[in-house]
């Protein structure tokens, strides 16, 4: 179909279908349109070269193809008055027959006429002078009609693409895996179908579905039969969180005015501590009496003005837990923190997490303070503290090192002004400085899903303002920020650097840990939505580490491990990486926890129901189900079990699992006996022993030796002494025997006795 576009110029370009030509327009003659056979370049628009006006006549007689008259088009108000009809008037007689010839084809050909509707472009420029510049750009070229053929001529293409992207990866022979994954989606790793890894996979004596789960051993396997080479993703040169957080190419350049921002301070340390204590006392608060089973189980933030060198600095503090469930959240804390308070218990030393924060410091070379509490208590030794703390290079000052160590009470106040002088000292030595004219970026503290309002996420503003309206950009989801919470619950129409806000935005819960930044308008937000679809596609998805997996040790074992279904709903997203963590430090040998939902916000009717089709428990963390519900669970007789202590939850679900472990008995040595004779009853063959360690006892578990060779394992059925029926003989009596599962008795034969005394359960 000819392009719907018409130039008063001599020469322009109309593709028809696929192929380009060469189309002329003369002003001499009555708006005439023809078609070069050969197509030619008359006009260069970055040479703005034009031909004379006899030669492109010369040039059109030599090589006219066919000529259009089927379309009445007027250019002003002069070509209005003519007919309706084209006259083609051209100096050869040549051309004349062919108008002749092609005037019934024209007829024919009334589908295909050049029309003009509104959106068409008309441009109406006389060429005449050599002078005159014609800018191409101003086309517009409007979408070709799709015929079979065209599409058919596509379809192969994107074929032959997709089988050459196909081959790139196959020829590339490298591969990542780094975590449990399905069989569909190893499939799309190492471009091999699907049934060709189960059939492998099933001669392998692994029998397995699309999507099952199976563990890294068993991807390793299947990627070297493929002749695959497995890389550790360390050693790759670009590290995942650079690709991810590579958006500065959609942010446009902004003004610049600097100013110091305030220090984020994040507090780390081991449970009972002294953490909460040491914040209450900086903040003249009491959060320690709130907080349900005495510990922190989330991360939280407060800020504080002290008055420093006669001017009232703000110091913004974030508060980690210091289970050893929630170390997301302390790494996360790590990974936003300015200056990092380390909490160590002068009567208790360095713990687990203790250590562990202290490895979060070291490696990311954060700058730190080392508070050693409860000074207070009597008989302390802090020499053993400070000495425990140089073993990973931390030195007091004192000492001739470098560390900061301050001594403090939080229960009684003591040295809480020194310790805020010492950070505000070395806040000063970061020189933390902020843009408040740029858009605002940082970091997803947590996010949470509020029955009222929705998503709601919490935010760590590193550089940049953030403003009610702001088009906010995190992994792949974005958002239009609709309003802003400070940590004391006030609503605010803009947040400053190093502030920690709650946010109603996103539509979905983006992950915590993940960066945000603040862009212009929603096209550029897409664009990063679509840069970073593919890198983030998995990540709202919980972790396959707690998934129904296959191992190779299930299979060399031959034992069928039992699996419990859950549905985890839980108040925040940190809160569900703590307790799937938790889960996963679970001996899982004999029962394998399967989370087939983990979600936040209250127990709906919507998880019932999945969990009556699933055949799964509930299990709540830090969160309610209304009374109607209730009602409903115990008509559906489903299990639904809520918790507000960590501690309670894991010991609930490791008593659960242990209550599907099987039995496991001990056999204990009671008694030997030495068959003397046997003889004949109506009910079978009896073996006449005497009893010569022990007892023998009814119901006993027996090994039978025949010349020391163990030839029968079975019960005592029954068991006489003389014509009595007795429960047990003793040592030094004799005594009649039955086993229904043995008719071989032989005098000399050996019997041991065992009783199974049960093992105490383990996982």
């Amino acid at each position: 179909m000819i392009n719907k576009i018409l130039f008063k110029y001599y020469f322009f370009p109309v593709i028809i279908k696929d192929f380009k030509f060469n189309f002329c327009h003369f002003n001499d003659y009555s708006d005439s349109v023809v078609l070069l056979k050969i197509p030619l370049v008359v006009y260069h628009r970055h040479l703005n070269v034009f031909p004379k006006k006899q030669l492109v006549k010369d040039i059109i007689l030599n090589n006219i193809e066919e000529v259009e008259t089927s379309a009445v088009i007027s250019f002003s108000s002069k070509d209005k008055e003519k007919k309706s009809k084209i006259n083609t008037r051209l100096d050869s007689s040549e051309i004349k027959s062919d108008l002749k010839k092609n005037k019934i084809k024209s007829k024919k050909k009334y589908r295909n006429k050049i029309k003009l509707d509104s959106k068409d472009i008309l441009l109406e420029q006389n060429f005449v002078q050599e002078d005159d510049h014609l800018d191409l750009d101003l086309i517009k070229s409007l979408k070709l009609s799709k015929s079979k053929k065209k599409y058919k001529i596509e379809k192969k293409y994107d074929y032959a693409n997709n089988q050459v992207n196909l081959q790139d990866k196959l020829s590339s022979k490298q591969i990542i895996l780094n975590k449990h994954l399905t069989i569909k989606k190893l499939s799309d790793k190492l471009c091999i179908p699907e049934a060709a890894i189960i059939t492998w996979l099933f001669l392998q004596g692994i029998s397995v579905t699309i999507n099952q789960v199976v563990d890294l051993t068993i991807a390793n396997k299947v990627a070297e039969h493929y002749n695959f080479h497995v890389i550790d993703s360390e050693n790759i040169g670009v590290s995942y969180d650079e690709k991810k957080t590579n958006i500065n190419q959609f942010l446009p350049e902004v003004l610049h005015q600097s100013f110091q921002r305030p220090p984020i301070v994040t507090i780390f340390g081991h449970v009972d501590h002294g953490k909460t204590t040491l914040l209450d006392s900086i903040l003249k608060t009491n959060f320690v009496s709130k907080e349900v089973g005495g510990i922190t189980q989330a991360i939280k933030s407060y800020e504080v003005d002290f008055e420093y060198l006669n001017i009232k600095e703000k110091i913004v503090f974030i508060d980690t837990p210091g289970h050893k469930a929630f170390t997301n959240m302390r790494l996360r804390g790590a990974e936003v923190t300015d200056i990092a308070l380390l909490v160590v218990a002068a009567d208790d030393g360095l713990k687990q997490q203790t250590i562990e924060s202290i490895n979060y410091i070291l490696k990311r070379r954060i700058p730190y303070i080392v508070v050693i509490n409860k000074i207070d208590k009597i008989d302390l030794n802090l020499d053993n503290v400070k000495q425990q703390l140089t073993e990973y290079n931390i030195v007091d000052k004192a000492w001739g090192g470098e560390s900061t160590i301050i001594e403090v009470s939080a229960l009684k106040s003591l040295n809480i002004n020194l310790l805020l002088s010492a950070i505000c000292d070395l806040a000063k030595t970061q020189n933390l400085q902020a843009n408040t004219l740029s858009y605002a970026q940082g970091d997803v503290l947590d996010s949470y899903l509020d029955k009222k309002t929705g998503t709601v996420v919490t935010l760590v503003i590193k550089d940049g303002t953030l403003k009610i309206g702001d088009i906010i950009v995190s992994g792949n989801l974005f958002g239009r920020v609709k309003n802003i919470v400070s940590n004391d619950g006030i609503k605010l129409s803009e947040a400053l650097p190093s502030a920690v806000v709650n946010v109603w935005g996103f539509s979905v819960n983006p992950k915590a840990g993940w960066k945000f930044n603040v862009v212009s308008n929603e096209k550029t937000a897409k664009n990063i939505v679509s840069h970073n679809q593919e890198i983030y596609k998995d990540s709202l998805s919980i972790s396959n580490i707690l998934n129904t997996r296959v191992t190779f040790r299930n299979y060399q074992e031959e034992k069928s491990i039992k699996i419990i279904n859950i549905i985890l709903k839980a108040d925040t997203q940190g809160s569900i990486e703590a307790v799937i963590n938790s889960f996963a430090n679970i001996s899982q040998k004999k029962v394998q926890i399967n989370i087939i939902s983990a979600n936040c916000g209250f127990i709906s009717s919507n998880d019932l129901e999945f969990a009556v089709a699933s055949k799964s428990i509930i299990l709540g963390f830090n969160v309610g189900i209304s009374s109607s519900l209730s009602q409903k669970v115990k008509k559906l007789g489903i299990i639904v079990s809520l918790f507000n202590i960590i501690y309670a939850l894991l010991d609930y679900i490791q008593n659960y699992m242990l209550s599907f472990v099987d039995p496991e008995f001990d056999q204990q040595l009671i008694g030997k006996a030495k068959v003397q004779t046997v003889f004949k009853i109506n009910k079978g063959l009896v073996a006449g022993c005497l009893v010569s360690y022990g007892k023998l006892k009814k119901g006993s578990q027996i090994s039978i030796y025949h010349n020391q060779d163990l030839v029968h394992k079975g019960l005592i059925d029954s068991l006489k002494r003389l014509k009595d029926d007795v429960n047990e003989v003793l040592e030094g009596n004799e005594c009649g025997v039955m086993c229904s599962s043995y008719k071989s008795w032989r005098s000399c034969d050996i019997i041991e006795a065992y009783e199974l005394i049960e093992k105490a359960k383990v996982l």
